[in-house]
């Protein structure tokens, strides 16, 4: 495991074969997202960034001004240029999209669960991040979102039983006042 820090910056892991939750943010909370179309672009952007690099993008929610995904490494030293591959491109678009003063995104954080529990509690916390928000009261109707999806994997009571066995994410801090 290698980590690198950079001034002003998150520590980041680079870890071989290990799951991440990566969240990032648009600089000063902007809801640059907003725009479906943006959303759609945005989401093929990162699934392409992370395939290219031989990683799986497992579970993922788009919102109006930052994201949260669960990504598996092939090879953690990729980490930082598949983020900056995500960031640069669909910044352009943005920038084009809405007119807005640059720099787009602020920052990412990543984290490595180290469990199960670890891993299920940050699930929860990024499927339930729709209603958290206060976008919708349903997850089914939120759109931009690996919930419908991975609801298809697992049966609906396997799922309930997921969020009554891990409420912690209901607690689980990102730190939201640093984006």
């Amino acid at each position: 495991m290698k980590h690198k820090q950079h001034p002003n910056t998150p520590i980041h892991f680079f870890c071989d074969d290990t799951p991440y939750f990566i969240t990032a943010a648009i600089y000063e909370k902007r809801s640059l997202l907003a725009d479906e179309h943006i959303k759609t672009k945005l989401l093929e952007l990162m699934q392409k960034c992370f395939q290219e690099k031989g990683w799986t993008l497992d579970h993922w929610v788009i919102l109006d001004n930052h994201y949260h995904l669960l990504a598996n490494s092939r090879e953690g030293k990729y980490l930082s240029k598949i983020i900056q591959a995500i960031h640069k491109k669909s910044g352009f678009l943005i920038a084009k999209m809405t007119n807005c003063e640059k720099p787009v995104w602020w920052n990412y954080w990543d984290d490595c669960p180290r469990n199960e529990k670890e891993y299920l509690v940050r699930l929860n916390y990024l499927l339930n991040n729709p209603i958290k928000h206060g976008y919708v009261t349903n997850l089914n109707d939120y759109p931009f979102s690996s919930f419908e999806s991975y609801l298809g994997k697992v049966k609906r009571a396997e799922l309930v039983k997921q969020f009554c066995d891990n409420p912690e994410y209901k607690e689980l801090e990102i730190d939201e006042d640093d984006f």
